[in-house]
Order: C-alpha cells, then sequence, then structure tokens
C-alpha cells in the first residue's frame, strides 16, 4: 500500500465532514474546537480559513457557491466570498449540552445531521432531517445515541448509515429518497468497546465518520484505533487501513476522478507523548485508491 501524504497545511484540533466540492475542485471540512472553517485547493495550494462564532459541525454545500453549516446554534447559511452568515433553522435541543456533529445532504437536498450529548451519560443526542421543500423544520427521525456520526447514502439512494460512536454501531436504514424517509433500522456492524485498562495498541477503536465508494462499501475512521475499516453492503470486514495517526475522524472521497481518499483527523486532548510521537495527529491525511468515491450531495436552503 502506498504511503499516506498530508496535505501542507496547519494542523486543526479536531477536523470534521470532509467534502470535495467538484465546481471548485477544493475541499472543505470544518475544525469543530478550533471554530474554523477550512478550504483547499490541491491544483493551486490556495488554502483560506474562516473563524465562525460557534462550533461547526458539519456542512455541505449550497448552488451558487455558499455552505450550508450545522452549527451549535443551529443551521446557518455561509456565503465564503464576505464571511457572513444568515440564520435558516434554530437548533432544536438546549446548546448548552448539545451541538451539531455529523452529517450530509441526500440526493434529493434533505440536510440529515446529528447531535452529541456533550456530557456522554445519557443516549439524548438524534438525527435530525432539514427539508426547505417541507417547512424548513428540522424534524427528529431517530434517537436515543450519545454521539452521533457516520452519516451516509449507499449509491442507489436506499440505505442510509447512521452511528452512535459511543456504543460503537453503525446502523442501517431503509431510506425511500422521493419521501424522505427512513425505516428498519438494524445493526449493521458492531464493535467491540475498549474494556478498563486496555492498551490502546489493542483496541480497534470507536466508528466516527464514514464514506461510501460507488461500489456501496462503506469507508469508516475508527476514532482511537489508529485505522479505516472498509465494510461490505452486508456490514462484512473487507479491509483495515492502518493510519500514521490514532485518532482519525472521517473519510471523504475527492479529486477529479473521486479517487483520492482524504481523511479528517483529531489532536484535540490527547497525551503529550501521543502528539509527539505522532506529528500529524489534526491533519489531513490523503491516499490514492483504486475505487472512485461518490460525489456529493448539494444541499437545498
Amino acid at each position: 500500500m502506498a504511503a499516506w501524504q498530508v496535505l501542507p497545511l496547519p494542523p486543526s484540533l479536531l477536523g470534521e465532514s470532509p467534502f470535495w466540492h467538484p465546481d471548485e475542485a477544493a475541499l472543505y471540512w470544518c475544525d469543530i474546537p478550533g471554530r474554523r472553517l477550512h478550504r483547499h485547493a490541491p491544483a493551486t495550494g490556495d488554502h483560506r480559513q474562516w473563524d465562525l462564532e460557534s462550533e461547526p459541525g458539519c456542512c455541505a454545500p449550497l448552488a451558487g457557491g455558499q455552505l450550508l453549516l450545522a452549527m451549535r446554534d443551529g443551521l446557518f447559511r455561509f456565503d465564503p466570498g464576505s464571511g457572513r452568515r444568515t440564520p435558516v433553522a434554530a437548533a432544536p435541543y438546549d446548546p448548552a449540552e448539545q451541538r451539531f456533529n455529523d452529517g450530509k445532504a441526500d440526493p434529493a437536498g434533505r440536510l440529515w445531521v446529528s447531535t452529541i450529548f456533550e456530557p456522554r451519560t445519557a443516549p439524548r443526542a438524534a438525527l435530525y432531517r432539514f427539508d426547505v421543500r417541507a417547512g424548513g423544520a428540522l424534524e427528529c427521525m431517530a434517537g436515543e445515541a450519545t454521539v452521533g456520526n457516520g452519516l451516509a447514502f449507499s449509491p442507489d439512494a436506499r440505505t442510509m448509515y447512521w452511528s452512535d460512536t459511543t456504543s460503537h454501531r453503525i446502523f442501517a436504514f431503509d431510506f425511500d429518497v422521493a419521501s424522505g424517509t427512513i425505516s428498519r433500522q438494524r445493526v449493521f456492524a458492531q464493535f467491540t468497546p475498549r474494556a478498563d485498562g486496555q492498551a490502546l495498541a489493542t483496541y480497534g477503536g470507536r466508528p466516527d465518520g464514514a464514506a461510501v465508494d460507488a461500489q456501496g462499501t462503506l469507508w469508516v475512521a475508527m476514532f482511537e484505533g489508529q485505522r479505516l475499516v472498509r465494510l461490505a453492503p452486508d456490514g462484512a470486514l473487507l479491509q483495515a487501513w492502518p493510519l500514521p495517526i490514532r485518532c482519525p475522524t472521517m473519510p471523504c472521497f475527492g479529486g477529479h476522478d473521486l479517487k483520492t481518499l482524504y481523511v479528517t483527523t483529531s489532536r484535540e486532548k490527547r497525551p503529550a507523548d501521543e502528539l509527539a510521537a505522532q506529528p500529524l495527529a489534526g491533519h489531513v491525511l490523503h491516499l490514492r485508491v483504486e475505487v472512485p468515491g461518490l460525489p456529493v450531495h448539494f444541499a437545498r436552503a
């Protein structure tokens, strides 16, 4: 396997929600605790960043060059040219204990976005759907999670994936793209939690962000597991890709042919000895792969 490369940029505290913008030939991602949005165009080396008023959990492209940002205090339309954000929908939770986290738009432009219950003491996080054509309300579609994550759609848009990182589970739903409804929730993959006192070197990690490739396989960042796993449509493990950092957060596919695999990573609250041994923590990694990914879906707002 070829060696992982790194974007020549300063690290994020916790990079998340990368997506490849096909019209701009650029990669976007969020630094959640750093309260920043990043954009990098590999062909020119151009890098831009925007400081934000609150934590951005995820972002999705909108037609016309703007973005839809899911932030602690709600959904916002963001204009990269001016740096202005315009409110779209208020947060449907108490921002003192929850915030938006991972999310993506579906093929019809609805934004699906999870929350994280920050105390992590109860399964109070949920999955919300934003559909501007249905009045623009944020509707709760699933719940009983602690850290909602791993939103992804199969190539035929008939299956939606969603994770609860804390419980080490990935769920699958039947998805109806016409109505924007989900049904038949089931456990797609279950990973072994870390035992008390277990060394990180022997721990496989817990499922964080995910992406689907053109063959319908699911690529999952295993937080604290120092690896990506690639799962077949039936949940079987196909491959495990080792990484040079302990905490990957989310993969995505980019480049003109969608065969560049990008992975955001975290350095937030990691031990000093780990950071000394893994200087790439917080950077965006990339690697050429044989199977292309799927193009990003544009949101509507």
